[in-house]
């Protein structure tokens, strides 16, 4: 018996019980739509991760007051936030200068001034900033205006969220606005970043760093600075480099590893750490959506169980006319293998609807406007579904496939339902 007649003697029994082949399929529809909807969300969260994460800066290092123990979350010789002991000074950052693979490194001062905008008065965050080297480590991207340049005095960059959202009246390049006391041009606007590691705070002013000592109500002595800045030349080297700008401060600091007083940071690290927390995340989910693809590999076993029962005369009639086992088995394999390509099939497409309404709706309820991580589908993915769905199918089958197979055809001509 050819090939082609056996598929469609398969095709024309599932098309015969239509009510039970579709019960039989939902069960992997439900698994492939969960795990092709699970895994091409964790594609797109990890690549809104990574594009947000890189965007900021692989190749930047920051150097701050206070050692953080792992997973401790405590501080040890020093105190980070405000009213914190600054213990960063003009000695730590030429240090940082001497280790090799540095290209520019920041001396930064950062607290919390009031703005005042016409009537209107709140709470910022100030960083001063090197406008020497500034411009070479910040990351951010401007909306409109110019970065801070040598020279600048009372010139400010402002970030999206204080410009468009914080007052009544957006703030635009040239108004003059007041913060703590001291009136400054706005020269630049970011874009919409969602924070910033190496620059570029939404809600953040940046100045130059003398005058950002006048404004902040924390008290910072010239030669001091809140944290250190360093952006490298090769991003693959940062975590080498951060560490080799611990060995550089610690001797010149008069310190050890246990009295420690200083974090050096490697914002490399960091990426690959939520990187990878992001991918377990996504792989942990995929395996549990998986579980309903076995259990849909149950009912099609069953199906096919129930199938091989109800044809146990045809199977003798086959036999007797000459099919061999191997035909008897292809045929029943076959009909277990449509039920998981359609499944497979129709699997796909609720999984990418499903994907694309929770990051439309879900996410953004979560995150807001600017949160949602478009899904990523990708043709492989799509594949593997697909090819995973029609082997689950035929496995399912095997079983009842072999029994079928070795019925003895007189036996199987002379069963009665």
């Amino acid at each position: 018996m050819k090939t082609f007649d056996i598929f469609r003697l398969s095709l024309s029994h599932v098309k015969k019980s239509k009510m039970r082949s579709w019960l039989t399929i939902i069960g992997i529809v439900i698994g492939v739509a969960a795990v092709v909807a699970i895994i091409s969300i964790g594609q797109g969260l990890q690549a809104s991760v990574q594009a947000r994460l890189g965007s900021l800066g692989a190749d930047l290092i920051t150097v701050t007051p206070g050692f953080s123990r792992a997973g401790g979350g405590g501080f040890e010789g020093g105190r980070a936030g405000g009213g914190a002991t600054i213990n960063l000074t003009d000695r730590d950052l030429n240090a940082i200068k001497q280790v090799p693979g540095v290209l520019y490194v920041n001396g930064m001062v950062s607290g919390s001034s009031d703005i005042i905008l016409g009537t209107e008065k709140t709470s910022v965050s100030v960083s001063g900033v090197d406008t020497t080297v500034w411009r070479s480590i910040v990351t951010t991207q401007l909306e409109a205006g110019r970065y801070l340049q040598p020279g600048d005095s009372n010139a400010v960059v402002i970030g999206n969220s204080l410009a468009h959202t914080t007052f009544l009246q957006p703030i635009t390049l040239n108004r003059p606005i007041t913060i703590g006391g001291r009136s400054f041009k706005v020269v630049g606007i970011f874009v919409l970043s969602g924070g910033g590691f190496g620059g570029g705070g939404d809600n953040a002013v940046y100045m130059p760093a003398d005058h950002a000592r006048e404004v902040i109500t924390t008290n910072v002595s010239r030669n001091q600075f809140t944290s250190i800045t360093v952006k490298v030349a090769d991003p693959a080297l940062a975590n080498t480099i951060a560490a080799a700008i611990t060995q550089k401060l610690l001797p010149e600091r008069h310190v050890n590893p246990r009295t420690q007083d200083f974090t050096v940071t490697a914002f490399a690290s960091i990426q690959q750490q939520v990187t990878s927390v992001v991918q377990s995340i996504s792989l942990f989910l995929a395996a549990i959506a998986a579980v309903s693809l076995l259990v849909g590999a149950v009912g099609i076993a069953n199906t096919m169980f129930m199938s091989v029962m109800e044809r146990t005369r045809q199977i003798g009639l086959l036999k007797a006319l000459g099919a061999t086992d191997n035909e008897v088995m292809k045929l029943f394999l076959i009909e277990s293998g449509l039920f998981g390509l359609v499944g497979g099939v129709i699997g796909i497409i609720f999984g990418v609807l499903v994907s694309v309404i929770i990051s439309e709706v879900g996410l953004r309820i979560i995150g807001g406007p600017g949160g949602a991580a478009p899904p990523v589908v990708t043709p492989e993915l799509l594949i593997f579904a697909l090819a995973f769905s029609v082997f689950v199918g035929v496995i399912s089958g095997v079983m009842p496939a072999r029994t079928a197979a070795k019925m003895n055809p007189v036996d199987a001509l002379r069963f009665e339902q």
